[in-house]
């Protein structure tokens, strides 16, 4: 794919952040950062001031640097703020973190030279990741430890191996880059950390979002529960797309009736549980947030995000605030709330599944209940899960510790809000598998009844890794081939073979 500052989207991200897509600069990228870098150089060579470029930086921007110093001051810039600590990001979230400042560079609003956007490609290209520590203020060191990588210096992963920077280059035939003016600033001003991370949690939230109907369509069929309240008249009412899309979701998994729903036809029960018949108004409100905050994520990835900018035709080089993180901080809090409601109503299912008194089945849904625990625990570990997601889903965007001599006084704690997110999906993932586990044993016992086409295909999906449990075992073993089997994409593929595409 080419990078031009303004067309990346979601599955560009996720494409080169997980499949090693390759990645070039667009012509016209080249001609305006041409054009950008030779303002700069214009601006050096008139003796004028401008932060950043002949200044020291932050609460030392009002020391003046020589021409002669400009160089060691870009070095000294990126090793300063090499004070990363904690985990490293992952080499997908790093990709992606090179990706989107390669992108924001190309806009040609930085003053760089072409020849910067194009390291940080050959460096995509070629398999070099640089080794990011996750903590450690926002964005700033995490891409400090990027542009040191780029200088040749700190540690990469190369061929699935941490190595020493230079080493790795030399091996991969890649020289080191030499920043000149401004450079260095501008690599480590921006959020690609932040909108990178939420990006691709995004990403797999939204997978979470078609699986969460088919967790529900299962639970509901295995509860006899009814499919009147996802009648289009009830969306119709209430013009929340998610709404709506979900409740077309459910249908198109389940079908008008079933076997098993015929069954219960005139059982006398007026109404379902929320988690069961509300999945229209939470399932879609998590639909509707994602979309917004998905849209809100690739605006910052095709945004200028550098302090100062430098705007060519306007003859102005202007200070700013383009870095500030807030927008995306926001929006990735809004989300990990969103996420972690999906979880939360996932285990409320999960909950009427082993309770004998909701579901009419085996307590615990396992035979020879007391010298058999059954899924007793796995709905545990679900609520411990749910519980998790709540502590993380305070927002991180509302903190702030000024920094730098008060010249830094407020922040988004955007990156912090980016990890956390992460967690949280994970967390979901796994609420979401047990789920799924409980809803397909809960069924077996419903047989010789049917559940309805999209349901039934996923449990025969389930069942050709996942087999019954007719007697306690290690179920950890077959949550982890549940999470396979949703990360794989195979059982929402199963579904989607006989019901159609899902919307979100």
């Amino acid at each position: 794919m080419k990078i031009n500052g303004e067309n990346l989207q979601i599955e560009n991200v996720w494409k080169v952040a997980h499949h090693g897509e390759k990645v070039e600069l667009d012509s016209d990228s080249k001609t305006a950062m041409a054009k950008s870098r030779g303002f700069i150089e214009n601006f050096l060579k008139s003796g004028e001031t401008v932060y950043g470029v002949n200044t020291g930086f932050g609460a030392l921007s009002s020391v003046s640097i020589s021409p002669d110093q400009i160089v060691v001051l870009q070095k000294n810039l990126i090793r300063s703020h090499c004070v990363g600590v904690g985990d490293l990001f992952s080499v997908p979230e790093t990709r992606a973190i090179l990706l989107l400042r390669a992108n924001a560079l190309a806009r040609g609003h930085s003053g760089v030279r072409a020849v910067v956007v194009e390291k940080i490609l050959e460096f995509l290209n070629k398999g070099l990741s640089p080794a990011v520590p996750s903590q450690g203020s926002g964005d700033l060191a995490p891409l400090a430890h990027v542009a040191l990588a780029l200088m040749g210096e700190g540690e990469v992963f190369y061929k699935n191996q941490k190595m020493k920077t230079a080493e790795a280059l030399k091996s991969a035939g890649v020289e080191p880059l030499t920043l000149q003016a401004k450079e260095g600033l501008s690599l480590i001003n921006g959020c690609q950390v932040m909108t990178a991370v939420g990006l691709l949690n995004s990403y797999e939230a939204r997978r979470l979002n078609w699986l969460t109907d088919l967790a529900g369509s299962m639970s509901l069929e295995a509860l006899k529960g009814a499919r009147s309240a996802f009648d289009p008249l009830i969306a119709a009412t209430r013009a929340h797309p998610g709404e709506a899309k979900t409740a077309r979701n459910l249908l198109r998994i389940m079908g008008e009736t079933s076997d098993i729903g015929q069954s219960h036809e005139n059982c006398g029960r007026v109404q379902d549980a929320y988690s069961l018949r509300c999945m229209p108004q939470v399932h879609g409100a998590a639909k509707d947030t994602l979309r917004h905050v998905i849209g809100i994520l690739e605006t910052e990835a095709n945004s200028s995000t550098d302090n100062p900018l430098v705007f060519v035709d306007e003859e102005k080089v202007l200070s700013c605030g383009n870095f500030h993180g807030e927008p995306v901080a926001f929006a990735l809090d809004f989300l990990a709330i969103a996420t972690s409601a999906v979880a939360s109503i996932s285990e409320c299912r999960i909950e009427k599944l082993i309770n004998p008194a909701m579901s009419g089945l085996p307590a615990f849904l396992i035979e020879n209940g007391g010298l058999n625990s059954g899924m007793m625990i796995v709905q545990v570990a679900a609520a411990a899960l749910v519980s998790e997601n709540k502590i993380l889903s305070h927002p991180a965007s509302v903190d702030s510790i000024p920094t730098s001599a008060d010249k830094e006084d407020h922040v988004s704690m955007g990156a912090i809000a980016a990890r956390k997110l992460g967690s949280i999906v994970r967390n979901a993932e796994n609420v979401l598998a047990m789920e799924l586990f409980c809803a397909a044993q809960a069924l077996d016992f419903l047989k010789p009844l049917k559940p309805a086409a999209g349901v039934a295909s996923a449990l025969a999906t389930i069942r050709k890794k996942i087999s019954y449990a007719k007697e306690d075992r290690a179920f950890y073993e077959d949550l982890n081939v549940m999470r396979e089997l949703i990360r794989s994409g195979e059982l929402l593929q199963s579904v989607t073979e006989v019901s159609g595409d899902l919307e979100w």
